[in-house]
């Protein structure tokens, strides 16, 4: 496909938005989490019923933000305990 889509955070939300994107053949799409195997695990079930889908877009999952380069669109799903005054988004509004 032409078009690479990155969403991160592989919860339910993630996952899902990752399945529809392949499913309507949008785009490959990367699952990034900080989690260790849960976005390889959730982008190799995603691909594993790409044949029952009848979709060929490519899923991978990371743990590195290095797998975003190129990307066309990247999602940011935070996880639900973090709010807008964690320190981990103190970054993010300067």
């Amino acid at each position: 496909m032409d078009k690479k889509v990155t969403v991160i955070g592989a919860g339910n939300v993630g996952a899902t938005a990752a399945q529809r994107l392949a499913e309507k053949e949008l785009c490959d799409v990367v699952l990034i989490d900080i989690v260790e195997g849960v976005p390889q695990g959730k982008a190799l079930d995603l691909a594993e019923a790409a044949p029952i889908e009848k979709h060929d877009a490519h899923l991978t999952g990371s743990n590195s933000y290095e797998a975003s380069a190129g990307s066309d669109i990247i999602i940011i799903l935070p996880m639900p305990s973090l709010s807008l005054s964690a320190t981990r988004w103190m970054p993010c509004a300067m």
